[in-house]
């Protein structure tokens, strides 16, 4: 079973990139080189983005192979398959890593523990139900990276296939 995704990396210093490439190719298997574009959001950054495919869990791999670096702003998609729901992970310097699970429309789906736990905190005066939900729903990050993704539309997407 395979499955397919995005990866977009919205931002990266130029010296970064190289070391981006290399890290997708160790999880893809495959060698990698990108087409980095300037990212106007953020001048002296770098984007690039392109599709793959691979076994489900890629997109996770992807997610640890490029969480480590405080300079980049990326997120990976992969779609439901018949073996696994969809996923999406964010990240940003400032707000770090965003996991979500994804549904057959996109729609992210929040696990029945999450929301109790966002209702209990809720009750116990600890925060406000909105500031919860928006949180599981990943708004803040969408929220930071709302301008990089505007930057980068025409950009062009490129496929690559993992090697199995």
């Amino acid at each position: 079973m395979t499955t397919r995704g995005v990866l977009y990396v919205h931002s990266a210093p130029r010296a970064l990139c190289p070391h981006v490439e290399w890290a997708v190719a160790g999880v893809l298997g495959a060698r990698v080189q990108l087409d980095w574009i300037r990212q106007p959001a953020s001048p002296g950054t770098w984007r690039a983005e392109f599709s793959w495919q691979g076994e489900p869990g890629t997109a996770s791999k992807l997610a640890s192979a490029l969480r480590g670096w405080q300079m980049l702003r990326f997120e990976v998609t992969a779609e439901p398959c018949p073996t696994a729901e969809g996923e999406r992970y964010s990240a940003t310097p400032e707000l770090g890593i965003f996991h979500a699970v994804t549904g057959i429309h996109g729609d992210i789906l929040i696990p029945e523990d999450r929301l109790r736990a966002a209702l209990a905190r809720s009750a116990q005066g600890e925060t406000e139900l909105a500031a919860e939900i928006a949180k599981l729903l990943g708004k803040p990050w969408d929220d930071e990276l709302e301008p990089f993704r505007y930057a980068g539309e025409g950009a062009p997407v490129r496929w690559l296939h993992q090697v199995v």
